[in-house]
């Protein structure tokens, strides 16, 4: 299958969007690889304008400052006497506390360690004792991490009737644990997370919040919302080193089975007869077997230090001119569908979500790739419900804005869009392993000499 273009795409003449004012200068923390230079089909090099920050964020300068400073003293923690282990001890557990009041926990929850938000999720379905709700619009994590008695309800046309419709079904039958999104991956809305934790108390449930679309963009507060879990991925929160959080009520953990069992879970272990008999220690170290990841820690740590005194205001004031100047000039695209669930959200992250009429989505992102240098995502981004809601099952184009994110780059991708949209790309794309491809691509994929190029689709997206 081809795609050929019948005309080719035309460079933008002025700014998309102009009507609407650029964000002002703020001092945001910086960004590894901004302005990284990136090849072209069409043998140019042009600055790499990254819009899929949802998926995963480059690391903070200070992270990864950090993350270096770190490893001369890299070594085992906790059952280490020598120096560089105390170290790597000490570093460790601090970072909790940091991740901890970053997310605004209350002073007895407890911070674990985790690879990310769906291992997060995963751990904490150990320990409900009860039924599990969630929304139909959430993450495939948040869908499918439960046990047992799971139920999940489609969410309405707008936030007041999901809200009724959640009341009724937390009434009908006891629910131990409502699961939640703070941010969609899909459209950036958020919802009323403090009203529905409330309306979850009342019904005696308890409330996780999967943060990780939202941590990057806004504060998470624990307390003041009154959630009892909150899970976070460091790779959405520019600390891309294999980490995550899940903070919160320490009851459950603490008598709930180990997620995995082995060293450093335990405080003591002894056989009798032909039976291990094992006293396992209270969370966090229950949920944390085996070694481990000291610098994922340390990243995620680092990050909240930076992204703290920036998050309350210069983050959401960049964000959201932002974002006002990419849907204003997206708007402005006849064949441009914007993708949204509810018609009285009235705040939204980064993230847009559109389908472009009679173009598809992985032709539109591999278009935007090869001929701009712009990193979009195409799928169903781990959200195959709400797609199937908000797009008929077909895949989508998402764009996601974040700390390093230009009003260039947004006129960039809105003038591009328009172009692919109106007059369909400038180069001939052929379909190979279920992702578009131009035909005779002659960039190099392999810029590191390891013997192999990415391709293939995703099981997540397609």
């Amino acid at each position: 299958m081809s795609h050929t273009a019948v005309a080719p795409c035309a460079a933008p003449t002025a700014p998309v969007g102009a009507a609407v004012a650029p964000p002002a200068a703020v001092a945001l923390p910086a960004l590894v690889g901004t302005g990284l230079p990136v090849p072209l089909v069409d043998g140019r090099t042009v600055p790499y304008a990254n819009l899929d920050l949802a998926a995963s964020a480059p690391a903070l300068q200070a992270v990864a400052d950090h993350v270096a400073e770190l490893l001369p003293y890299y070594s085992s923690v906790h059952r280490g006497a020598g120096y560089a282990s105390q170290v790597c001890t000490s570093v460790l557990e601090a970072a909790r506390g940091t991740v901890a009041r970053f997310l605004g926990a209350r002073e007895d929850d407890v911070t674990v360690f985790t690879r990310n938000t769906t291992d997060a999720l995963n751990l904490l379905a150990g320990a409900v004792p009860g039924a599990t709700l969630c929304l139909d619009l959430e993450h495939h994590a948040t869908l499918l991490a439960w046990r047992g008695d799971h139920r999940v309800l489609a969410a309405a046309d707008t936030v007041a009737e999901t809200l009724e419709r959640l009341a009724e079904a937390l009434t009908e039958r006891p629910t131990a644990l409502l699961a939640i999104t703070g941010a969609s991956n899909v459209t950036g809305e958020i919802p009323p997370i403090a009203e529905i934790t409330a309306l979850a108390h009342a019904a005696g449930c308890r409330v996780v919040l999967d943060a990780a679309q939202l941590a990057p963009h806004r504060r998470v507060d624990i307390a003041a919302w009154d959630v009892d879990y909150v899970v976070v991925s460091g790779h959405k929160l520019y600390a891309p080193y294999g980490a995550g959080a899940l903070v919160g009520r320490r009851d459950w953990l603490d008598v709930a089975a180990p997620y995995l069992a082995g060293g450093g879970a335990v405080q003591a272990v002894g056989v009798s007869g032909a039976t291990a008999e094992v006293t396992w220690a209270p969370a966090p170290h229950r949920h944390e077997a085996g070694t481990p990841n000291v610098l994922g820690a340390a990243a995620l740590a680092a990050a909240c230090r930076a992204l703290d005194p920036v998050i309350d205001t210069a983050v959401p004031a960049h964000e959201r001119a932002l974002l006002q100047r990419l849907t204003a000039g997206l708007a402005e695209v006849a064949e441009v569908v914007p993708l949204r669930i509810w018609a009285d959200a009235e705040d939204r992250v980064g993230v847009v979500s559109i389908v472009v009429r009679d173009v598809p989505a992985g032709l539109v992102a591999a278009a935007l790739s090869a001929e701009h240098g712009i990193g979009v995502r195409d799928g169903r981004f781990c959200a195959h419900p709400l797609l199937a809601r908000l797009a008929g099952g077909a895949d989508a184009v998402r764009v996601s804005l974040g700390l390093n994110t230009t009003a260039s780059d947004v006129d960039r991708l809105v003038a591009a869009v328009r172009s692919i949209a109106e007059q369909g790309p400038a180069g001939d794309y052929h379909e190979v392993q279920g992702r578009w491809t131009p035909r005779g691509d002659t960039r190099d994929l392999d810029p590191f000499g390891l013997g192999h190029t990415a391709g293939g689709a995703s099981g997540c997206g397609h």
